[in-house]
């Protein structure tokens, strides 16, 4: 079937003007920066005693396999599909500390941004949530996220994204706190508002400036994240596995292209408008170079 240039410019019209539209209602649905009233946690290393109570109480909240190299016993060396909270130790010659890692609930998430079918979604009470019904496996997220908290389930039939949801079903929903925080028994871990938190952990390392690192960890990297870190004086938050990245959250320019593009698993036909509107002046160019020749012939 022959395509005339007015049938063709009406559906180039029509394909680029759907790739706005859904860029516009990605912007309207964008995140925002972690607030003062976000449900958040304070992972505290100046009282973490490397119990691992948390990891098994989790592990017991979510049903969750045993993991590790020898998995007789349950100690996984990283976060993963059997993993979503884990204790670690940091030595160094004259001194150690246990750092608790865990997706940290961002402001402004990475998984959110880059993920093509809406599967993360930033909840208003500031947990990001992950639908498993929604995924198509693509693990944009596990690349996206700064601290590779996204986890798969590589030995899984049927595999999952698995991370920290804060308990939100099998504990908030029933007016309980997270299972770690429950769990700690040196108050290493503290559950509550975000801005409470914060003020808790100012006054913390004002109140006892010789045990602790001057910073908040998680007040504004990337955005601000609903999960805050306190550590040691003596090391620094890179030496923990924690980078200190600015306060601008990641991704916005991406964001904008790739759900624009690809919304709802849309094909690119914005894209393949514009290149076929390149073809198509390319071919007339072609055919009318084609036809002077023949006439000088």
């Amino acid at each position: 079937m022959s395509v005339n240039r007015r049938t063709f410019l009406k559906t180039t019209a029509a394909g680029i003007g759907g790739g706005v539209l859904a860029t516009q209602q990605t912007k309207a649905a964008r995140p925002r920066k972690a607030l003062d009233t976000d449900i958040a946690m304070l992972n505290d290393c100046t009282k973490c005693i490397g119990c691992r109570a948390c990891q098994s109480r989790c592990k017991e909240t979510h049903g969750l396999e045993r993991d590790g190299t020898d998995l007789r016993y349950d100690m996984p060396l990283d976060l993963s599909g059997r993993s979503l909270t884990l204790i670690k130790m940091y030595k160094n010659d004259d001194f150690f500390t246990f750092v608790k890692k865990q997706c940290l609930h961002c402001g402004d998430p990475s998984c959110v941004s880059v993920c093509p079918v809406s599967a993360f979604e930033k909840l208003d009470n500031g947990i990001v949530a992950y639908n498993k019904d929604a995924c198509i496996g693509c693990r944009y997220c596990m690349i996206a996220c700064p601290w590779d908290a996204p986890t798969f389930e590589y030995d899984k039939a049927l595999p999952v994204i698995q991370k920290c949801d804060f308990c939100k079903d099998a504990r908030l929903a029933h007016g309980l706190d997270p299972a770690c925080a429950d769990a700690c028994p040196t108050g290493a871990i503290k559950y509550g508002k975000r801005g409470d938190l914060i003020q808790e952990a100012h006054e913390l390392i004002k109140n006892n400036p010789e045990k602790y690192n001057d910073h908040v960890y998680g007040e504004h990297e990337l955005g601000g994240t609903s999960v805050l870190v306190l550590a040691p004086k003596e090391v620094r938050f890179e030496e923990l596995g924690y980078k200190l990245y600015g306060d601008i959250p990641p991704f916005r320019l991406q964001e904008d292209i790739q759900h624009g593009i690809f919304k709802y698993f849309i094909p690119p036909v914005a894209l393949y408008a514009v290149l076929g509107m390149i073809a198509y002046a390319t071919r007339r160019k072609d055919n009318e170079s084609t036809k002077n020749d023949d006439k000088k012939g």
